[in-house]
Order: C-alpha cells, then structure tokens, then sequence
C-alpha cells in the first residue's frame, strides 16, 4: 500500500470516527468517480475505512439511480461524495439536499484541479485531531464574537477593525452544537465579518488570490489598500486587477468575510489549487465582493448576486483587542 493511501486511510478514518461519529448501526453510501488520481486514492481509501458499506460508481449509475439509494437512507445515515468536479444530482446543491434528510455528509469536490505536487498535501489537509481544532477554534470564536476591535499585521502594513463583530461560525469538526453534520473537507476555520463594514481601514498584503477559472494563484506579496472598507490595489497584478474589475461590474469591492483558517498542511508557500480547499490554510483570508450566504447586511445581497472571492494575506500578527491570537505562522490563545 503507497504512503499516500496509507496516509489516506488513516486520515479518512480518523474523519469518520472522530469528527463524523459514524457507528456500525448506521449506513453509508459513497458515492464517486475515477476521473482523477485524488478520487481514485480517496476512494480506495474509503473503501478501507467503511468496507462494508455501499460504493455506487457516478458514471455507471447516473443521478436518477444514485438518489433513489440516497432516499432509501435513515438521518443520521452517512453519504460521501468524491468528485473530480461537482456532481450535478438534481437542480439542488446536493449537500443541502443531504442535510434536509438528516443525513450525515463528507463532500470532496474539484479534486482534478490539484496540481501532481500537491495532492500528498491534500491529503495532509484531512487528518483530523479534535484535541487541535476543537479547543482552539472554540477559543478563537470566543473572542471574535466578544471583541471590540482586531488588528491585522502584515510585513510593512497595519489594517484595523474597528468595530464588533457577527457571531463567528466554527467548521472543526465538532457539531454537536450544530443542526448538520459535515460539510465540504478539508476543514479547519472559524469566520465571521465586522458588524460595521464601513469601520475598516488600513493596508494589507496578499500573497495569494483566485483567477476567474478558480485556480488559486501564488504571487509575490503586493499591497492593497483598504478604505471605509472598500479595496483597491493600484500596484496588484494584472490578473489580481481583472477580478477587482469583474466585482466592480456587480458592486464595490467590500471587504466582508474575516477567515481564521486552522489547517497547518497549507499556506504560504504549501498551497493548493482549489480555493475552497485552501481557505482552510492556517492563517487569515479575506472575502471580497458584496456577497456572503451567512451573514445579511441592509443593501448587500445574501446569495443571489455578486462575489465571494477569496484572497489570502502575508500575515504576521492578529491581535484581538490587546491579546495577540497569532504571531510566528502560529496561534497563541490557550
């Protein structure tokens, strides 16, 4: 068995057990396809750590045959999705459809956008220790949800929050506060977004943003500048300038979601492609554009228009009111 599946394995494992708490009372259905390395070691994986459950083949089947097996399911039931894209199950974001079922669901999705380097990396991403992410990520929230202000230090750049912040939401792989079980993997985040929007100013640097074909991009670190909470980067890339000029077209660059990513397989210098996958990366990112489906804002569109774009920052310091949270690529809360 290769070190990447024996990695698989042992991270997949620890996913169910731990942070799913899958019992052998309950069902699974993985359901997959074999059109990339990732979905091939993912589920050969899987198929090691739930060997007696049901594995239905996307392409054999298809999505009317596939559902009728969904529906045939109890809640608290288990289903896995590996995808090299996105499958396309019904009209409905299929997650969503899984969770008003009640059943419990791990979502791999865009595996073939992983470049050969990275996908060991990948996998790194899904090991899953609850005594790390739980104790920190309910630390970090408690802070977040009673500060007053956050200051954000870059090499060279200061930017401040100055103001509350929304509830913050946790993604650690501990739902017992939570309606759903799972989520899209890899975790490892807690995220929230000024109660004010307009109460951020000050300078950033961004080491890393998405392309308009959602392949995330490394740069060298550039400056952009934030004012009453609205971005602009004069001396950004040009493909960085090509997705500020798609937001403009729907609104202001508004700076929105605060991202504490937890995951210390990715970060500046270990990334991944896919951005929702490296939003985790241990660190800070940034939301841009009007759009963000948790948190409603008067004027500012919840799910219907605008962009959710990702960028990630060349991050030195947090500071939560006068506590420090993150220095040296590390947290420092208890």
């Amino acid at each position: 068995m290769s070190t990447l599946l024996e990695k698989a394995v042992k991270n997949l494992g620890d996913t169910v057990t731990h942070a799913i708490e899958f019992t052998s009372d309950a069902r699974a259905v993985v359901v997959y396809d074999d059109d990339s390395v990732l979905s091939k070691t993912l589920t050969q994986a899987y198929g090691q750590v739930l060997p007696e459950q049901t594995f239905l083949l996307f392409r054999d089947l298809g999505a009317e045959d596939i559902m009728k097996q969904i529906e045939a399911l109890s809640p608290g039931d288990l289903v896995i999705l590996v995808q090299s894209t996105n499958f396309r199950l019904n009209e409905f974001r299929i997650r969503i459809e899984l969770f008003k079922r009640g059943l419990k669901t791990i979502e791999h999705a865009h595996l073939d956008r992983f470049d050969e380097d990275q996908l060991e990396r990948y996998i790194d991403t899904l090991a899953y220790d609850p005594d790390y992410y739980r104790p920190l990520g309910h630390a970090l929230k408690k802070r977040v949800d009673a500060c007053k202000k956050i200051t954000v230090t870059c090499p060279g750049t200061t930017l401040v929050y100055d103001s509350p912040f929304e509830e913050a939401r946790l993604n650690i792989g501990d739902y017992s506060q939570m309606k759903n079980v799972g989520g899209t993997f890899p975790i490892g985040e807690v995220f929230s977004e000024p109660a004010d929007l307009s109460q951020v100013n000050g300078e950033v640097r961004i080491f890393a943003y998405p392309g308009k074909d959602h392949i995330l991009r490394e740069c060298e670190p550039f400056t952009a500048l934030i004012k009453d909470g609205i971005l602009s980067a004069p001396d950004g890339p040009e493909g960085f300038k090509e997705m500020l000029e798609m937001i403009e077209e729907k609104s202001p660059v508004h700076v929105r979601e605060f991202g504490l990513g937890l995951n210390p397989a990715i970060g500046k210098g270990r990334i991944i492609n896919d951005v929702t996958a490296f939003e985790r990366m241990r660190g800070l990112h940034l939301s841009l554009g009007s759009k963000h489906s948790i948190y409603k804002k008067p004027g500012l569109p919840r799910k219907a228009a605008g962009y959710h774009i990702d960028v990630f920052l060349d991050l030195e310091q947090i500071k939560i009111d006068d506590e420090v949270v993150f220095e040296n690529d590390r947290y420092t809360v208890s």
